[in-house]
């Protein structure tokens, strides 16, 4: 006997009939009943176990008449309405469970309304701190989904992690396919990211715009400029949900500044490209130093990790001839200052290590987060 043959057990894992039992079917379907004997000698194998899998399926049936060991067939339509009876009855208990829940849930929509519209007069629900991480995603999703006009992100921090963009690349395809505009700024640094380039890559050829700036963004979306989210400082996870109008439009006067001063996200990153992002960052590490900051508050300023900003912090220190950073602080500084009875002045301040000038611009800041006269950030 073939193994393919061989009973019950060689039914595919989806649940398909195996070879024994469709030719037991056929032999089945062509007669008023049969019996294991029979059934064996017709078809040339053992019969019992492709009966028994015929049975299951509600396929064959006890024949009418006293012999216990006759079979008959059952028409497929009426072995399916014998097989999903079991299965109808629970989807009408769970339509039954979710319309009594919805019932529940909706009799509280009038005392929701009604406290949303008293809350909405006296201002206190136009900020709400939500600080649980899951409840923030859904949030978003929610607002993303509703989102009619225009979507604005500003995200610093350098290039994104691959499970957000994972997370988003679907949500942000859906919006964009609807006509919804959708403007985004990153950090330069975002532009060395693999991951976040592909997401680039996708979201703008479907007519998404995305730009990079070099520091002084903060972390927001804005939606149809009437609906904000603000990280929240040292909270990680948390977010501010800002309805107020005021609130709201100046997120939007602050990203359109920064959106001016910022630079189109390239898909790929000509050398030219990238040694004109690295002077820029340098002159940004350069400001930043001579204001006294940290290693660790530069990098995560420039959306870059520590070590990388250290690395560029050596040269600049071997290009001024310091000792110690607070000595490279001092001569930054003290390089940057104009002279008496002039404002506006670039001067340049140092070399880099291939002979690319470090420079800082004085004078007036444009904006809060002005460098190398650029507009200003978010």
């Amino acid at each position: 006997m073939r193994a393919e043959e061989s009973g019950p057990g060689s039914a595919g894992a989806a649940g398909e009939l195996s070879p024994a039992a469709r030719r037991l079917y056929a032999y089945a379907v062509e007669r008023h009943a049969f019996d294991t004997c029979e059934a064996t000698g017709a078809l040339g194998v053992r019969a019992a176990a492709a009966i028994t899998e015929l049975a299951a399926a509600h396929l064959l049936q006890r024949a009418p008449g006293d012999a216990p060991d006759r079979w008959s067939a059952v028409a497929p339509r009426a072995a399916a309405a014998r097989a999903l009876a079991p299965l109808a009855l629970l989807v009408r208990e769970t339509h039954d469970e979710m319309d009594r829940l919805r019932g529940r849930l909706e009799a509280l929509v009038p005392a929701y309304e009604a406290g949303t519209a008293h809350r909405d007069l006296s201002g206190s629900g136009r900020l709400e701190l939500v600080t649980d991480l899951g409840a923030v995603r859904g949030l978003i999703a929610e607002l993303v989904a509703t989102c009619e006009r225009e979507l604005l992100t500003s995200q610093p921090g350098g290039g994104r992690p691959l499970e957000t963009l994972e997370e988003s690349i679907g949500r942000d395809e859906s919006l964009l396919t609807r006509g919804v505009r959708m403007r985004t700024i990153y950090q330069h640094t975002a532009r060395y990211s693999r991951p976040t380039a592909a997401y680039v890559e996708r979201v703008t050829a479907l007519g998404a715009q995305v730009r990079t700036l070099g520091d002084g963004l903060m972390r927001m979306l804005v939606f149809d400029e009437h609906t904000g989210l603000m990280a929240v400082p040292d909270r990680s996870g948390a977010a501010l949900v800002v309805r107020e109008p005021s609130v709201v439009h100046f997120m939007t006067a602050a990203f359109e500044r920064s959106w001016v001063g910022a630079e189109p996200f390239p898909t790929s990153v000509s050398p030219e490209a990238a040694r004109s992002i690295s002077d820029e960052l340098r002159q940004m590490i350069v400001r930043l130093l001579s204001e006294g900051l940290e290693d660790k508050v530069i990098a995560r300023r420039l959306g870059m990790s520590e070590r990388t900003c250290q690395r560029h912090i050596a040269e600049i220190m071997r290009a001024v001839g310091a000792k110690s950073r607070f000595q490279a602080g001092y001569l930054l500084a003290a390089a940057a200052a104009p002279p008496p009875g002039r404002q506006d002045t670039p001067r340049t301040v140092a070399s880099g290590p291939a002979g690319d000038p470090i420079t800082r611009q004085t004078g007036p800041v444009r904006g809060s987060g002005g460098h190398g006269g650029r507009g200003g950030s978010a």
